[in-house]
């Protein structure tokens, strides 16, 4: 065929057969509603053109005058089809030397040839690009398959409505793989029930796809189709499912056809191989070691064991259930909560207390000197918004920092205590490990919050640290369990034959605060958040608020309503 199109049958014939060809796909009577064919009819002009300037030897533009009379017996025809078509051309990019290139790449035998009319085919498609005979151009670049899936469907989506309007959107995929015994299940189930993963096996989505293609045995097909089988599959599953936009995969058995999925999905999907020793694997197997051992020969023999080569995480899962969670925690919040670099202030911009100053700058010359104790610190509450209060407030500060730097910092606070000048303060140290994983309190969890969205700024951090930024959704739905402790503290303060003030006050603070996250607002300042939240209940609420830091009658009249708002959620009936 290549010998007869580009050295022995006449120019004529080859342009004869190319056009009948495409009238008659034209003609066809359709099957379906919407069909997507290969090559429209600017390809048809563009590969005549390509053809001749191969075979004649002729510049881009001769190609092109050269190809509209040869095809000028066809014309009218070709013009109606063109007309019923949606031209979309897909180019590698915009430069026809690279485009050629990266299309010779994908060929298994290349003859000079070939190489020749594709240098012209890529000149040719470019010019018709250019004079806008193509309704849509998509580049395809470095992109991973699914993405230009995706770009095409919502290009063409309003031509039809049976054509999906995205490809996988937004989803991300954890594709587990392992030999047997391995944890993959286990992996499978902690993802799902923590941190809300759709659960699929891989074996069902082949299935699936194999059935509506008809398709026998989808296992002897090559990695590529059994690739296209898997995304196929899962990309109609999360479109039934919209809501969706995590989902794991198990189990991941063919190193082909895994590393066909990287490039398909690419920073979409998440490659975790868990790596269990094979004593560990044969005393969790009910059956002993001889059935992990047959079980894994069939995996070997696919090449699962070398999938931890091109795994994005492997995880030594030759521990405790503890420590697989836990970095299964740190791999499932590395992809949903961005990491970001926290911004800095000088410490005089908090308006502090001029004693609280200098403390602070002291602090922090001596546990961020030549090598610094600290990876960050920060004042968090109301020292962070201006909003201190002298007798009132504390001096609430969040360190990070590693364990084994523990002592030296003892050291440094002790021989500062005098400077605090009576303040109470309220350290609080992490290591940088328990920030990634998310195991930390709720309010902790907020300070992150705020130190990524840059609502708070630290007054110092290590060079190149970042910082998880939890999702707001992550805030919100963690701070319902200060909210209980809250509502609960209230209750025993109120229970005390004498409650303390200040406590009460706070503690009530707190669940204004978090009531009124919940809606949206974010007020750091106690004062400010309890006017918030009550503005329009009470009708005199500065009065009340300022009476309640002395008076034991108005401080429970304002415990008791900000509680009751909090109570009337729970009630049944409640609007």
């Amino acid at each position: 065929m290549g010998r007869w199109w580009f050295e022995t049958g006449l120019v004529e014939e080859v342009v004869d057969v190319l056009a009948c060809s495409y009238l008659e796909r034209a003609h066809r009577r359709p099957s379906a509603p919407v069909r997507f064919l290969d090559r429209g009819v600017p390809m048809l002009e563009a590969s005549v053109a390509a053809t001749v300037a191969f075979r004649e030897q002729l510049a881009p533009q001769a190609a092109a005058d050269r190809a509209r009379a040869l095809l000028a017996p066809y014309v009218r025809d070709l013009q109606a089809a063109e007309a019923a078509e949606h031209a979309v051309v897909l180019v590698h990019c915009t430069d026809p030397a690279e485009g050629t290139r990266r299309s010779l790449s994908h060929e298994a035998r290349v003859t000079n040839a070939y190489a020749a009319y594709q240098r012209h085919l890529h000149d040719q498609v470019n010019r018709l690009v250019a004079s806008g005979r193509f309704a849509y151009v998509i580049t395809v670049g470095d992109r991973p398959t699914i993405a230009v899936q995706d770009e095409l469907r919502q290009r063409v989506h309003a031509l039809h409505l049976a054509i999906p309007t995205r490809a996988l959107a937004g989803v991300r995929v954890v594709a587990l793989g392992g030999l047997s015994e391995s944890g993959k299940s286990t992996a499978g189930e902690y993802l799902r029930t923590r941190h809300g993963h759709a659960r699929l096996k891989i074996g069902h989505l082949l299935a699936d796809t194999a059935d509506r293609c008809q398709i026998t045995d989808p296992y002897a097909l090559g990695d590529a189709t059994q690739a296209e089988l898997i995304v196929d599959a899962l990309d109609r599953y999360c479109a039934a499912h919209h809501f969706l936009d995590q989902v794991s995969i198990e189990s991941l058995h063919s190193l082909g056809s895994t590393a066909e999925l990287t490039r398909m999905l690419g920073p979409q999907l998440t490659i975790t191989y868990l790596q269990t020793p094979f004593a560990v694997r044969a005393a969790r197997s009910p059956l002993g070691a001889r059935d992990v051992t047959e079980r894994d020969r069939t995996k070997i023999s696919r090449g699962a064991e070398k999938i931890a080569g091109i795994a994005h995480e492997v995880i030594d899962n030759s521990g405790s259930r503890l420590q697989l969670e836990r970095r299964l925690d740190r791999l499932a919040l590395g992809i949903r909560w961005p990491s970001h670099r926290p911004s800095t202030v000088p410490v005089n911009t908090l308006g502090l207390p001029v004693h609280l100053e200098a403390y602070l700058s002291a602090v922090l010359e001596q546990m961020t000197g030549a090598q610094p104790l600290i990876d960050l610190l920060a004042v968090t509450g109301s020292g962070a918004q201006g909003k201190y209060q002298h007798c009132w407030s504390d001096l609430d500060v969040f360190v990070v920092a590693a364990s084994d730097a523990l002592p030296g910092m003892r050291e440094i606070l002790a021989g500062l205590e005098g400077e605090l000048g009576g303040v109470k303060l309220g350290l609080t140290v992490l290591t940088r490990e328990e920030c990634a994983t998310g195991v930390v309190s709720s309010r902790l969890l907020h300070v992150l919050a705020l130190l990524g969205t840059g609502a708070l700024t630290a007054l110092w951090c290590a060079p190149g640290l970042t910082l998880p930024t939890p999702a707001a959704a992550d805030d919100v739905e963690a701070s319902v369990r200060d909210g209980i402790q809250a509502a609960i503290e209230i209750r025993r303060q109120l229970l005390r034959p004498t409650f303390d003030l200040r406590t009460l006050y706070k503690v009530t603070a707190l669940l204004a605060k978090i009531q009124l996250r919940f809606a949206g607002t974010e007020c750091p300042a106690d004062d400010d958040a309890l006017t918030t939240l009550l503005t329009g209940i009470h009708p005199e609420i500065n009065g009340l608020l300022s009476a309640a830091r002395t008076d034991h009658d108005q401080a429970e009249a304002l415990a008791r309503l900000v509680l009751e708002l909090w109570l009337s959620t729970v009630r049944e009936g409640t609007p």
